[in-house]
C-alpha cells in the first residue's frame, strides 16, 4: 500500500470527515462520545451497582468494572465498525471498479484506519483515567504491539468481505446479526478466566479474545503479553492477509461484470 500513501490518506481523511460533517461540535465528537460513554458506564456500573471486576489470580487489585468494560467496548467497535462497513465498500464505489488502475483494497485500508482513528481516541481518554486511578506502567508501552494483530485480522476481514459483499448482498445483513453474536462470544463484559476450562481454548480462537485479554492485562496488572504467543498471533494476522489478499484479486476480475 506504500505507493497509494496519498490515495490512502484522502480516503482515511475522506471517511473522518464524513462521519462528523454538519454536526456543530465537528471533530470533537470523537472526543466527547468516548468519554460520556466512559462517564455512564462509571456511573451505572460503580455508582448503581457497585460491580467490581474480578482479582486477578496473580492477586492484584482489579481497577473500577466501568474501566474493565470499557476496554472491551472500546475494541468490540474497533471490530464491529469495520465489520459493519466491509460488505457495502466495493458495492458503494462502482464509479471507482471500472477504473483499471484504482487499487480497489485501499478502501478496506481506510476503514480500518478510520475506525482504529475513533478507538485511538478512546484509549487515550481511557489511559488517562487509568492513569489517575492506576500508576502508569511500563508494560503500557506494549499497547501498539497489542493491538497489531487484531488490525491485521480485520484488514484480512474486511478484504474478504468487501469482496464476497459484491455478490451476495446478503452479506451485509448477516454480519449485523454476526457482529451481536461476537459481542457475547467475546470477553468484552466479562474476562476470559469467567469461562468454562475447556472452552478457554476456542475462545483464544477469536482474535478479540487475545486483544481483550492482553490490553486489560497491560493496562491494569503490569503485564506484558507473551511474546512467543504474540508472534503466532502476528504470524497467523499475516497469513490471514495474503489469503484475503488473493481472494480479493480473484474475485476483482467479476467486479465489473456484476456491478
Amino acid at each position: 500500500m506504500f505507493p497509494h500513501k496519498y490515495l490512502l490518506w484522502q480516503f482515511i481523511k475522506r471517511d473522518i470527515d464524513n462521519r462528523y460533517r454538519g454536526s456543530m461540535l465537528g471533530i470533537g465528537w470523537a472526543l466527547l462520545s468516548p468519554l460520556l460513554m466512559l462517564g455512564v458506564f462509571t456511573l451505572v456500573f460503580h455508582g448503581m451497582f457497585e460491580l467490581r471486576w474480578p482479582v486477578s489470580a496473580s492477586g492484584v487489585a482489579q481497577v473500577d468494572f466501568a474501566l474493565q468494560v470499557f476496554v472491551g467496548l472500546l475494541l468490540f467497535s474497533f471490530f464491529a465498525e469495520v465489520s459493519s462497513r466491509s460488505p457495502l465498500l466495493v458495492v458503494g464505489q462502482p464509479n471507482l471498479v471500472t477504473k483499471v488502475v484504482f487499487p480497489l483494497p485501499v478502501l478496506s485500508v481506510a476503514a480500518v484506519c478510520s475506525a482504529g482513528f475513533q478507538m485511538l481516541v478512546g484509549a487515550f481518554l481511557l489511559m488517562l483515567f487509568s492513569a489517575v486511578l492506576v500508576a502508569p506502567q511500563a508494560s503500557w508501552m506494549a499497547l501498539p504491539a497489542i493491538l497489531l494483530p487484531l488490525s491485521l485480522f480485520l484488514l484480512a476481514f474486511s478484504w474478504f468481505l468487501a469482496a464476497l459483499g459484491v455478490y451476495i448482498r446478503d452479506v451485509s445483513q448477516m454480519m449485523a446479526m454476526f457482529t451481536t453474536l461476537m459481542m457475547f462470544m467475546s470477553p468484552v463484559f466479562y474476562p476470559l478466566s469467567n469461562v468454562p476450562e475447556r472452552w478457554q481454548p476456542l475462545y483464544l480462537l477469536n482474535p478479540l479474545t487475545r486483544a481483550l485479554t492482553d490490553t486489560r492485562a497491560a493496562l491494569f496488572e503490569g503485564r506484558w503479553p507473551a511474546w512467543d504467543i504474540w508472534a503466532l498471533s502476528m504470524l497467523a494476522a499475516l497469513v490471514c492477509c495474503a489469503l484475503a489478499w488473493a481472494w480479493f484479486a480473484r474475485l476483482r476480475k467479476g467486479f465489473a461484470d456484476v456491478l
